[in-house]
């Protein structure tokens, strides 16, 4: 009764919060990053495409750079504390806003796919006369990491994976939801039921305030008149993750490749659409994820965070930049 409470009282601050912040455009030009903002464009499945990045140099350069790539339900944005972090040690940051996503563009009729946003982010780099780097992805970056590590091998010094997504192959267990269903499911989101969302699955139920930037960037476009284009790409974007598996390829990756896993997590793709309730207690378990994970990635290392969830970086921040600085330095 207690916790129930607790929750209906998180969402009634949630309505008000969300309530006194900007309805969003479609490209965030009302939104700020925290580093200036440039923009890549080029020519992608006969369209023309604008892609955001931030590069951020550091005052005393290591000559080394790394990328970093961001989860579905996130963009750019969310990487500024790891950004200071590295900029700190040395390193060149570069952050793009993969296409469909953040400020980027939003095209119409884009087939996506892991590989194309992987050679599009293979352009950036080629645009910015980056030729070797050290690779990090988040969540759905995760699964874009790995794709970029297999398409361009000679480009990856070092792989790093934080609670990627794509571990275990959802399309053996769950439904498949089309794509106009989920464009519908994408018209209903709301900032009160994303927040709830991320409230159980992400946090444990334990909010704390600053998560709420990251709810307000997913949902604070709702309410703009042109939101059905970016419902289309959320839509394209899940039926390309839960239809594109990586994970029958990790044995294939030779660069050295550090996981780090908040075992708490519990992400899986089309779990709520799955009946069996046996079947989804067994779906996006991440304290056995990461071990099956790393003996499938030859060489690699599995730093586990007992009691973080989907996002260490943001959750339990010490607790990730301390083994990502140390495999990087190593």
């Amino acid at each position: 009764m207690k916790r129930t409470l607790y929750i209906y009282l998180l969402l009634i601050a949630a309505t008000s919060y969300s309530q006194q912040r900007p309805v969003l455009d479609i490209m965030l030009t009302n939104y700020q990053y925290p580093y200036d903002v440039s923009y890549y464009n080029f020519k992608s499945q006969q369209q023309d495409i604008m892609m955001a990045y931030m590069d951020i140099r550091p005052q005393k350069a290591n000559g080394k750079v790394i990328v970093l790539l961001h989860g579905k339900n996130f963009n750019g944005a969310y990487w500024k504390t790891t950004i200071d972090a590295l900029t700190d040690v040395g390193y060149r940051v570069v952050v793009p806003d993969q296409i469909g996503f953040g400020k980027s563009s939003k095209p119409l009729g884009y087939q996506f796919s892991f590989q194309q946003l992987a050679q599009n982010t293979k352009e950036l780099l080629d645009k910015l006369k980056i030729d070797k780097t050290v690779i990090l992805g988040h969540s759905m970056g995760g699964m874009i990491a790995t794709r970029f590590t297999l398409m361009y091998p000679e480009t990856v010094e070092k792989l790093v994976l934080e609670n990627p997504i794509g571990l275990e192959d959802w399309k053996i267990v769950a439904p498949y939801v089309s794509i106009d269903q989920q464009v519908q499911n994408e018209l209903r989101a709301t900032y009160e039921t994303t927040k709830a969302y991320q409230l159980a699955f992400y946090y444990d139920n334990k909010w704390k305030p600053e998560y709420d930037e990251w709810v307000y960037l997913l949902t604070g476009w709702v309410k703009h008149p042109d939101y059905v284009v970016v419902a289309r790409n959320n839509a394209q974007t899940s039926d390309m993750i839960f239809t594109q598996p990586v994970l029958y390829e990790f044995k294939n990756i030779r660069a050295p490749t550090l996981l780090i896993i908040g075992t708490r997590d519990r992400t899986a793709i089309g779990k709520n659409n799955v009946k069996d309730p046996a079947v989804r207690e067994k779906m996006g378990l991440y304290q056995y994820l990461g071990k099956i994970t790393q003996k499938k990635i030859r060489g690699s290392r599995l730093v586990e965070l007992d009691n973080v969830g989907h996002l260490p970086h943001i959750e339990a921040f010490d607790r990730f930049i301390k083994p990502l600085t140390d495999f990087l330095n190593n």
